[in-house]
């Protein structure tokens, strides 16, 4: 029997992968589209059965040859570019290769636990796992609040659990492939070791530079909510997955600075120090990005609270802590 990671060489897959080791299941078919070969990467410390290419996995599963087979699909594969503009690839990749899974998962009355994403709230201030708050502001967003959609129209019909999971800024190891795509952390610290420098967009949308607030969560917590579902195949519904507590872009930064001041045994410093010492350093925000960025996101994890998911969530300073420290270990 196997259990199906899809998009298993990116950030969070990669880290299912591992998680799903580390509890001892090894017969794991691990699907992605590897055109990017850097990504095999994050799959070389995991145990898998197989890797095959989406298209591949699609076929064999419309063939039937994995029926009776798999025990549940964490289904994380997707194109995240918020900045793609074919939006027949996009609704192709993200949206019915989606529905293609959960046919097949409610089919053969397999548990299926999705990716869903925190750009269904568009620029909206409430982030409640309600249509009302909904409103994407790009293709990217569309395609998953589209399936989102679906999902709800079928939930009371489930014939399995369907558990499908709006990720908010999530940073953390395995993400290098992602180009500037990558976490806000990936990003500072690369420009922080190259540069002794780390920027920030000035002030937009009433904020104060290095202002904007998002809800930065760690991808061990992600995978730890998945692997909580994954252990309680009676939960099903779309829940936000975010820490619940917003936090201005400065704090990531802060705390990509001071870490890696921690291990050269250098005293940390206050926001004002390093803007004093040209450490922070503050630029125009981007004519591409306006009417187009989320100044806010703050999950509100009222409904991941209550069907039984208790545990705390890391803050961005122990999380980048953590971060940084796991990085520079293997490297």
């Amino acid at each position: 029997m196997y259990i199906v990671v899809t998009g298993a060489a990116g950030l969070i897959g990669s880290n299912i992968v591992k998680a799903l080791n580390d509890r001892g299941h090894k017969n794991i078919i691990a699907v992605d589209n590897l055109t990017r070969g850097d990504k095999f990467k994050n799959l070389v410390d995991c145990d898998i059965a197989d890797y095959l290419d989406k298209e591949a996995f699609r076929e064999k599963i419309s063939s039937k040859f994995y029926d009776g087979k798999i025990t549940a699909v964490f289904h994380q594969g997707a194109c995240s570019d918020t900045m793609e503009q074919d939006g027949k690839y996009m609704m192709s990749n993200n949206y019915q290769y989606s529905l293609v899974l959960l046919d097949y998962c409610q089919e053969n009355s397999v548990p299926f636990l999705y990716a869903s994403s925190a750009a269904v709230y568009g620029k909206g201030t409430v982030f409640k796992e309600e249509r009302e708050y909904e409103n994407p502001l790009n293709v990217y967003g569309y395609s998953k609040f589209l399936f989102d959609q679906i999902v709800r129209q079928r939930m009371s019909d489930l014939k399995s659990q369907v558990a499908g999971f709006r990720y908010f800024n999530v940073y953390g190891p395995r993400e290098g492939h992602k180009n500037r795509m990558a976490s806000v952390a990936f990003h500072h610290f690369n420009q922080f070791h190259e540069h002794g420098k780390v920027k920030l967009f000035e002030g937009r949308d009433g904020y104060a530079d290095g202002g904007q607030l998002r809800d930065f969560v760690s991808v061990e917590d992600v995978v730890k909510v998945n692997m909580w579902f994954f252990d309680h195949p009676e939960k099903s519904g779309i829940f936000n997955l975010g820490t619940g507590q917003s936090q201005p872009f400065n704090d990531i930064a802060i705390a990509v600075v001071n870490t890696s001041r921690e291990l050269q045994s250098l005293p940390p410093l206050t926001k004002e120090e390093m803007i004093t010492g040209g450490i922070l350093e503050y630029i125009k925000f981007p004519e591409a990005l306006i009417g187009k960025y989320q100044s806010f996101t703050q999950a509100d994890i009222t409904k991941l609270r209550s069907v039984g998911y208790s545990e705390p969530f890391l803050t961005v300073a122990e999380g980048v802590n953590r971060y940084i420290k796991n990085w520079l270990n293997n490297q």
